[in-house]
């Protein structure tokens, strides 16, 4: 997802083929976990999806072998880089390998994110810091991240990329804007290794049935919802079908005394996907 958004950006072209790029421009990359040969080739093959010419793509790698957020030294060296290269994004993946603070220290993670944020605003550069979610997490999306929650409240905009049941679904948070509706993706890659150039991997937005409307019965909206989306906690399934917490209550403990649901730390799930 880093890498669809350093293409889009840097090309100008919509974001998964269909979010708009209003301002394009110069992108900066590090990614401490993959060799600049692979990265170049995942670029190389966006680029083909998203009909952006490679050759002119503007996505500058930084190529040290580290870079540590937690270092004075380190952190004056990526001011001079973002002064010299001027980007539009830069993009630091991931948050783990770029730092040796503990994560779960809110004190020490400020001090990092808040760096950022100055490097941020003084070069009118828009920073996408991945980051990792725990495993089996049992929170909705912005709880569910790694250690302290100065990354959730860091951010001006989250972007949520989790498996649930078949699907990837991406979910969107803005500081001052309406967060969209959670979307499906799909990863699009051929089926023979040889068709690689005319087929390239790609992520491609689902347009998935339109939700049961309000007239539904509210406990069908409910299995439509966990059907979609699989476990989902009390407060996201209220958000998510914007119902009364009393009658929400109601219908639960319904379905639930009928066999159909089930409640676990993750939130309410379909007996049959157990």
């Amino acid at each position: 997802m880093a890498l669809e958004l350093a293409v889009a950006v840097a090309s100008g072209q919509p974001c998964l083929g269909r979010f708009a790029v209003p301002l394009p421009g110069p992108v900066l990359l590090f990614a401490a976990e993959d060799a600049p040969l692979q990265v170049k080739s995942r670029l190389e093959s966006l680029a083909g999806a998203r009909n952006a010419d490679f050759d002119s793509l503007d996505v500058r790698l930084i190529l040290e072998n580290s870079l540590r957020l937690d270092s004075t030294l380190d952190l004056k060296r990526l001011h001079h880089t973002l002064q010299k290269h001027q980007p539009k994004l830069l993009v630091l993946d991931p948050y783990v390998r770029l730092q040796r603070a503990d994560e779960n220290d809110a004190r020490e993670v400020s001090a990092i994110l808040s760096a950022l944020r100055e490097l941020s605003r003084t070069f009118h550069t828009a920073v996408v810091l991945v980051h990792h979610a725990r495993k089996n997490a049992a929170q909705l999306p912005g709880q569910a991240l790694r250690g302290s929650g100065d990354f959730w409240a860091w951010g001006d905009s989250n972007l949520y990329l989790m498996r649930r049941r078949k699907e990837l679904l991406l979910t969107i948070e803005h500081r001052a804007a309406p967060s969209p509706e959670p979307m499906s993706l799909q990863l699009l890659a051929p089926q023979n290794p040889h068709h690689a150039e005319q087929h390239p991997v790609c992520l491609q937005v689902c347009d998935a049935a339109s939700p049961p409307p309000a007239s539904t019965p509210l406990s069908e909206r409910i299995l439509a919802h966990l059907h979609r989306f699989g476990p989902t906690p009390h407060r996201g399934l209220r958000s998510a079908l914007r119902v009364r917490d009393s009658s929400l209550s109601e219908a639960l403990r319904t379905l639930e005394a009928n066999g159909q649901l089930v409640r676990s730390p993750e939130g309410w799930s379909l007996v049959s996907a157990l």
